[in-house]
């Protein structure tokens, strides 16, 4: 995946809370693998995947519906932008795991 960006986790959280709560974390790690593949197929092919983009989080967030940014007082929000952040550090330090 490229480097995530202050936009590239908006975008997530955004997506998110258009979803009901009990699908968010499973969209969540759906939208992190989603840029890691495109990211890789644009390396290798050379251009952006056709559904989820040139490799960044925002790029595979926008294949999807998003709701207007709200502020960061918003409670559900901020949930959102949490599970964004979490799941970012759940799935680099899964890959920094060595495979048994």
């Amino acid at each position: 995946m490229r480097p995530i960006l202050h936009g590239d986790v908006t975008a997530a959280a955004r997506a998110l809370l258009l979803v009901p709560e009990n699908a968010r974390e499973a969209l969540c790690r759906r939208m992190i693998e989603e840029a890691d593949f495109a990211d890789r197929y644009a390396k290798r092919l050379g251009r952006p995947h056709h559904l989820w983009g040139n490799g960044t989080l925002m790029a595979a967030a926008r294949a999807r519906p998003l709701a207007e940014e709200p502020a960061l007082g918003e409670e559900r929000y901020c949930r959102c932008l949490e599970m964004v952040f979490g799941q970012l550090l759940a799935w680099r330090a899964a890959r920094r795991r060595p495979a048994s």
